[in-house]
């Protein structure tokens, strides 16, 4: 790579003019070497065969390419219209050279696609002001091209960047599953939703049954593993995609439960304490059996039986400290009017 198709290439194009003639005549070649000889930023390129023009073309990607229109094999405006549907040479800009000075001429060639018409051998000082300013605008157009294109990735990675940190953000750090302001917002999207369609909205309340003895006794770093383990096996047993089960705090788990009454919600209870029971991780602190077990309270209610979903909260987290206060490792449901059940 030479030096100015090295500095277009790192954006560094103040200077870089490189320019390919493409002519079948040697004479017209020198003449127009010896007009640019002296202009230090212009780097010349010359190409007798037509037939090779667009590949010299590609290899030494020119800021302006002096195409002569006359030529055996392959005429002048069939280069240009090749120049102008390959990708890499689309918008190089095209100064025709040309011996004719006739309008319809001129008019052929910017309808295939030249930048600009010289009668050749052109003035020295209008030659090298017409190389010097399609050049510029041309490389001017890269640098615009490519800091949108740098701009629209550096767009697209912080899209992708900030989805990864919403994501992130809703998933707790220790087990792997939604956090409590996942389970907030889902259990107020679900009651405006069962609000609408007139559905009923479960919901599950666990606890680790003594869990801090567990903590106590095997450490901080047995306790996350507990809380790892039991997280996974709740969330492995969900059978449907609406179904959330979240951290709610501590050793406490919530599950969220679309569309489902207090019948289907104790179901589902009872799988959850049986799928924890099954982990059989041993606990020679509990007061309920030498493994960890759970306690789950239920509740499910239609919409007109609160203005948010608090109540619904409320009603599971007193089922929740009722099975405790039965023993432990159980479900209870929440204590409700018969006008307010679902099922």
């Amino acid at each position: 790579m030479n030096e100015a198709n090295k500095s277009l290439t790192d954006g560094n194009m103040t200077d870089a003019i490189v320019v390919l003639l493409v002519d079948d005549q040697p004479m017209v070649a020198e003449a127009i070497r010896r007009m640019l000889e002296n202009e230090d930023a212009i780097i010349f390129h010359y190409c007798s065969d037509p037939k090779k023009a667009v590949d010299m073309a590609v290899e030494v990607q020119p800021t302006t390419i002096l195409q002569d229109l006359v030529m055996p094999d392959i005429d002048g405006m069939t280069l240009v219209r090749i120049y102008r549907n390959h990708p890499m040479l689309k918008n190089t800009p095209v100064i025709v050279l040309s011996s004719k000075e006739e309008p319809k001429d001129k008019s052929e060639a910017f309808s295939n696609g030249a930048s600009d018409y010289l009668v050749k051998l052109p003035d020295q000082i209008e030659l090298v002001a017409r190389i010097e300013a399609h050049s510029r605008s041309f490389v001017a157009q890269q640098q615009r091209d490519q800091a949108f294109q740098e701009l629209h990735e550096l767009q697209k990675k912080l899209e992708e960047s900030n989805i990864e940190l919403e994501r992130l953000s809703a998933i707790d750090g220790l087990t792997g599953i939604p956090n409590r302001r996942s389970f907030d917002e889902y259990i107020t999207k679900e009651w405006s939703r069962a609000v609408r369609e007139e559905t009923c909205l479960a919901l599950l309340l666990i606890d680790i049954d003594f869990f801090k003895k567990y903590n106590d006794g095997y450490g901080h770093q047995g306790g996350d593993d507990c809380l790892r383990k039991v997280a996974t096996a709740l969330a492995e047993t969900m059978r449907r995609s609406s179904d959330m089960v979240a951290r709610y705090g501590g050793e406490e788990f919530g599950v969220i439960l679309p569309n489902t009454d207090i019948d289907g919600a104790m179901v589902i209870a009872e799988e959850l304490r049986l799928a924890v029971e099954q982990l059989a991780l041993k606990h020679e602190f509990s007061d309920v059996g030498g493994i960890v077990s759970i306690s789950l309270g239920a509740a499910g209610i239609p919409p007109r039986c609160g203005e948010n979903s608090a109540s619904l909260i409320a009603l599971a987290d007193g089922a929740l400290y009722e099975a405790k206060e039965e023993g432990r490792n159980r479900c209870c449901r929440a204590k409700q009017d018969v006008g307010d059940q679902c099922g």
